[in-house]
C-alpha cells in the first residue's frame, strides 16, 4: 500500500526535493555572499543607517568699536519641534514643555494631533526658558539651538555695519564685506539613532568642532557717531533738508572715526527700510562741492608760486565776464588778496588765481588730492567721482572747475582731501578697519597708515592752512567758529545740476574743517542735502552743525589737545612717501581685542540702573555696559531717565536720558 502510494507520488517528491535542495543551496550562496564577501559593505551600510551626522553651526564673528564696544550681537535661541507620529505620551510631553513655557498644556496636545509629520511647538525661546530640556532631554523632542544676528545700537553706524539675512549671511557693509572671515566653519557630530530613528542625545561618536568666526574692529568711535548722527539728524530736520551726510576722521591716520548718511535704516529690521537708505552715501555719492574745492587752485597757485598770499586781485565788484561766462559772487568784492579770496570764498577772485595756474596745473593737483580716483576704503560700492581730462574741457571748464562745478566728488574724497592739508601735504588712504582678530584671540589682520602721495610741500600746505584758520575767524566759516580753538576749514554752496541746468532751488551745503589748526586732531566734514533757501548756504547750513558737533566732542574727549605737533623734516617726508609708511602718532587703540571665544548673548530681561546726575560720558558709559541702547535730549548732566530706575526692561532697549 504505502510502495503503489509513493511509486504513485515519487516524481513529484522527487521535483519538490529537488526544488527545496536547490533553494538551500541558493539561499546558502547567498547568505555566503553577504555575510563573507560583502560582508563589510553591509556592516559599513547598516552602521551609516544607525548613525547620522549632525552639522555644528559655528558663531559668527562680532563687530566692534575702536574702544571694544560691541556693535554687533550673537542672540541663542532655541525651537522645539516634534514628529507626532513618533510621539507616544503626548500628554506627558506637553506637561513637561509647558512647566518651561507656561503656555496651555492644549495648545501643545492639539499642534500634535493635527495630522502634520512635522510640526514646530515653539521658536525662538530664551535658553533660560529651555533651560531644563537642555539639561534633561526628553526623547522624541527635537531641540534646536540657534542663533541670530542683533544690533545693539539700531540705526547707529547701521550704514556701515550692514545686515545679514535670516541664514547670517551678509547683506550690506562690513557683514558683507568680511562675510567670509565672520562667517567661521561649521563643525559636526556623528551621533546614533534608535529604533524609532531618533538621534540618542547622550550618544556621540566622531566630532569635528566648528571654528568660529573671526571678529572685527574698526576705526569707528561708537560716541563720536553718535553725536555726529543727533546733531545731523536735528539740522535735517531744522532746515528741512532731504538728506545729510557727515564724516569725523583722524587727519594723520586716515582713521574714520565717525561716518553718517541720513536717512538711515534699522539692521534688526531692513526690511522695513528703502534699499536707498542702506547705501554708505559718503563712498557712493558724489555732488558738486562748490567753493570747498577752491583749495585746489589755491594750492597750486601756492606751490607754483603763481600767486603770493598778500597778491590782490581786481574782484569786479562780484561781476566778471569770463570767455562771455559771467560769473558773480555773493558779495559785490573789490580790491581783495589771496588770503582775502578764499576767506570770503569769492568766484572772481579764485578764477583769476586759476589763469595763471593753467589748466593742466589745475588738473594735476586735482589729481594730486585724490579727486577723480578711488580712495580704496575697505568698503563696497565706492565710486571715483567725475574728474574729465584737459581734452574734454571746454572754453568755460577753467572757472567752472576752479569754483567747484564741473565736477563730482564724494564725501570721502573732499575729507581726505583736506585731511591732506591738515596733517602738511599726504594724502592718506582712509581707515575704516582696525584689525581682526580669529576666534582663539590672535590678530588674523592689523591696517595701518598709509601715505598715497605727497599733495604738494609742507610749507605750501601751511599758508593754505592759515588762509583756512582766517576763513573761519573772519570770513565766510565764521560760524563754525569754537570759542577758545583755532579752527580752520572752508564753506561750500553749490547749485544741483538737474536734467542739464543748475537749479536755482536745491543746493548742496557744505563745510569741512578741522581743529586745532596748529595741531590738527579731528577733521569733521558736513553736507545738507537740498536744505530750505536760507540754510543752503555752506555758512549758514554746515558750518553751524560743525561747530555743535565738535563741542560736543571736546566735552567728552580729554584725548583733544592744544599744542603744536613736532615737526618733519623734508627728508624724512620723502622717506615716508618713498617707503609708503607714516610716522604719525596713531591715536586709536593698538591693542588686539581680547574676547571670550563665546560672544553669544541670550534675550534675558535685567534692571535698568541709575544714572541720573552722572556726566552723559559715565552715562551711555554704564548704559551700554548694561546692554541698553541709549537715546539724548539736551547737553549737560542727566537730571532724568525713562525707563526709570529699577524698572526690568529687555537687552537692547533704549534708555531715554535728559541732560541739562
Amino acid at each position: 500500500m504505502m510502495t503503489k502510494t509513493y511509486l504513485k507520488f515519487r516524481p513529484r517528491i522527487t521535483v519538490i526535493s529537488f526544488l527545496v535542495i536547490l533553494s538551500w543551496t541558493g539561499l546558502s550562496a547567498r547568505f555566503f555572499q553577504i555575510q563573507v564577501l560583502n560582508g563589510n559593505t553591509y556592516r559599513l551600510q547598516g552602521k551609516k543607517q544607525g548613525e547620522a551626522q549632525k552639522i555644528l553651526i559655528a558663531n559668527r564673528g562680532n563687530i566692534f568699536d575702536r574702544k571694544n564696544t560691541p556693535l554687533t550681537r550673537n542672540i541663542i535661541h532655541y525651537n522645539l519641534a516634534v514628529h507626532p507620529s513618533k510621539i507616544q505620551d503626548k500628554m506627558s510631553l506637553a506637561e513637561t514643555i509647558h512647566k518651561c513655557t507656561k503656555r496651555p498644556i492644549e495648545r501643545y496636545l492639539k499642534m500634535m494631533n493635527s495630522g502634520k509629520s512635522f510640526v514646530y511647538l515653539e521658536r525662538n525661546l530664551s535658553k533660560e526658558t529651555c533651560s531644563n530640556l537642555i539639561k534633561n532631554p526628553v526623547p522624541g523632542l527635537i531641540l534646536e539651538r540657534k542663533t541670530r544676528r542683533s544690533y545693539p545700537h539700531s540705526n547707529i553706524a547701521s550704514q556701515i555695519i550692514g545686515c545679514t539675512d535670516v541664514d547670517d549671511n551678509g547683506l550690506t557693509g562690513i557683514e558683507k564685506k568680511y562675510d567670509h572671515l565672520l562667517q567661521g566653519t561649521s563643525g559636526w557630530v556623528i551621533k546614533q539613532r534608535n529604533g524609532l530613528g531618533d538621534l540618542n542625545p547622550k550618544n556621540s561618536f566622531p566630532t569635528k568642532p566648528p571654528i568660529d568666526g573671526s571678529n572685527i574692529q574698526l576705526t569707528i568711535d561708537l560716541e563720536y557717531q553718535c553725536i555726529l548722527q543727533e546733531e545731523l539728524a536735528k539740522r535735517m530736520e531744522q532746515t528741512g533738508a532731504v538728506g545729510a551726510t557727515g564724516i569725523l576722521m583722524n587727519p594723520h591716520t586716515g582713521a574714520i572715526l565717525a561716518m553718517v548718511s541720513l536717512p538711515d535704516f534699522d539692521p534688526n529690521h531692513p526690511e522695513n527700510s528703502e534699499t536707498e537708505y542702506q547705501k554708505i552715501k559718503s563712498i557712493t555719492d558724489q555732488f558738486e562741492p562748490g567753493s570747498t574745492f577752491k583749495i585746489v587752485a589755491a594750492t597750486a597757485a601756492i606751490e607754483l608760486k603763481t600767486v603770493s598770499p598778500q597778491q590782490e586781485f581786481n574782484c569786479e565788484n562780484g561781476s566778471y565776464l569770463y570767455n562771455n561766462l559771467r560769473i558773480n559772487d555773493h558779495e559785490e568784492f573789490g580790491i581783495l588778496n589771496f588770503s582775502q579770496i578764499m576767506a570770503n570764498s569769492s568766484n572772481v577772485g579764485i578764477i583769476k588765481i586759476s589763469e595763471t595756474v593753467g589748466q593742466n596745473n589745475l588738473y594735476r593737483f586735482a589729481r594730486q588730492y585724490g579727486f577723480g580716483s578711488l580712495t580704496n576704503i575697505n568698503l563696497m560700492g565706492e565710486v571715483v567721482g567725475t574728474l574729465r581730462k584737459t581734452k574734454d574741457w571746454s572754453r568755460i571748464s577753467l572757472a567752472e572747475i576752479a569754483m567747484g562745478q564741473e565736477v563730482g566728488v564724494t564725501a570721502i574724497q573732499l575729507a581726505s582731501a583736506f585731511a591732506a592739508i591738515a596733517n602738511g601735504g599726504f594724502l592718506i588712504r582712509p581707515m575704516i578697519t582696525n584689525q581682526i582678530i580669529d576666534d582663539k584671540g590672535n590678530r588674523r589682520y592689523i591696517e595701518q597708515p598709509e601715505i598715497i602721495r605727497k599733495v604738494a610741500s609742507s610749507d605750501a600746505m601751511n599758508t593754505i592752512k592759515q588762509m583756512l584758520v582766517k576763513t573761519v575767524e573772519t570770513g565766510t566759516g565764521i560760524e563754525a567758529k569754537i570759542p577758545g580753538w583755532n579752527v580752520a576749514g572752508k564753506t561750500g554752496t553749490a547749485q544741483k545740476f538737474i536734467d542739464g541746468n543748475y537749479s536755482t532751488t536745491k543746493f548742496i551745503s557744505n563745510f569741512v574743517g578741522f581743529f586745532p589748526a596748529d595741531n590738527p586732531q579731528l577733521l569733521g566734514l558736513i553736507l545738507l542735502d537740498e536744505p530750505k533757501m536760507g540754510y543752503h548756504w555752506g555758512s549758514v547750513g554746515a558750518a553751524p552743525t560743525f561747530k555743535k558737533i565738535m563741542e560736543r566732542i571736546i566735552n567728552i574727549d580729554d584725548s583733544i589737545k592744544r599744542g603744536k605737533r613736532p615737526s618733519q623734516s623734508h627728508e624724512k617726508e620723502l622717506l615716508l612717501v618713498k617707503n609708503n609708511q607714516n610716522s604719525f602718532d596713531k591715536t586709536e587703540a593698538e591693542q588686539p581685542v581680547y574676547l571670550k571665544k563665546d560672544q553669544s548673548v541670550h534675550t534675558d530681561k535685567m534692571i535698568t540702573p541709575d544714572v541720573r546726575n552722572m556726566s552723559l560720558l559715565k552715562a551711555m558709559k554704564i548704559l551700554r555696559k548694561n546692554g541698553l541702547r541709549t537715546k539724548i535730549n539736551g547737553s549737560g548732566k542727566v537730571i532724568w531717565q525713562s525707563p526709570k530706575p529699577g524698572t526690568k526692561i529687555a537687552a537692547g532697549s533704549i534708555c531715554t536720558i535728559g541732560l541739562k
